[in-house]
């Protein structure tokens, strides 16, 4: 709806009712833009250069007619810079007051924009049903088709063993479930070496261009050495 009425969105993020309740207990004296308990809340930002357009105006009139017609319960707009800036502030507080629950495993990952509402829901409970004990969920910037996924351990979980015993496992089956659905296992923050080997494990094929291409144009492997691809 709204990148059809209007060019000024520049972020759409989503968060999942826990992980802004998760911030809300993180940061000191925070509280939750909204009246009520909603499952899911999105963080939209509207921006523009031309003097005579409004963003805020452009925002109230299209979020007026998605409330008359039921597609969200509830909104509010930021009424000055100070406002807006405690909104992004429980967003990006997500990480850092998911971090202080216990150890997850944080995978940024990206499937096709209009598969990612189902992706969110299904992947996650395929992860709880796959993994008893811990809980998946997801947040970020749903507009780029991009989020970030983290299964959380359960209450209690030896940070180490989680990490030495089943932290490898787990990523392996989030990323089949991400390639399955034609996306991306990093969206944001490239392969780097972390990912180097999950990368050829999951498309080889493409592996094998990628080090074609670089062999051509960096035959003594001197760029960036032994990220994306091992050196041969």
């Amino acid at each position: 709806r709204l990148q059809a009425a209007s060019d000024m969105i520049e972020s759409f993020e989503i968060l999942p009712a826990e992980s802004l309740a998760a911030a809300i207990a993180h940061l000191p004296g925070a509280r939750s833009p909204l009246e009520g308990a909603h499952p899911w809340h999105v963080l939209i930002e509207a921006v523009t250069g031309d003097a005579q357009a409004n963003p805020a105006a452009m925002l109230e009139t299209q979020l007026a007619r998605a409330l008359e017609d039921g597609v969200v319960a509830d909104a509010v707009i930021a009424a000055s810079d100070s406002q807006s800036e405690a909104f992004w502030l429980l967003r990006h507080s997500l990480s850092d007051a998911e971090r202080a629950l216990g150890p997850a495993v944080q995978h940024d990952i990206a499937v096709p924009v209009d598969a990612m509402p189902r992706f969110m829901v299904e992947a996650a409970a395929t992860c709880d049903a796959r993994f008893p004990g811990t809980h998946a969920s997801g947040f970020g910037h749903l507009g780029d088709g991009n989020i970030h996924f983290h299964v959380r351990a359960a209450p209690g979980t030896d940070r180490d063993r989680f990490y030495a015993e089943e932290a490898a496992t787990i990523t392996r089956f989030v990323h089949d479930l991400v390639t399955a659905a034609g996306g991306t296992i990093s969206a944001e923050h490239g392969i780097g070496q972390m990912k180097r080997d999950e990368l050829a494990r999951l498309s080889p094929e493409r592996v094998a261009a990628i080090r074609a291409i670089k062999t051509a144009l960096d035959p003594h492997g001197l760029f960036n050495p032994g990220k994306l691809v091992a050196c041969a």
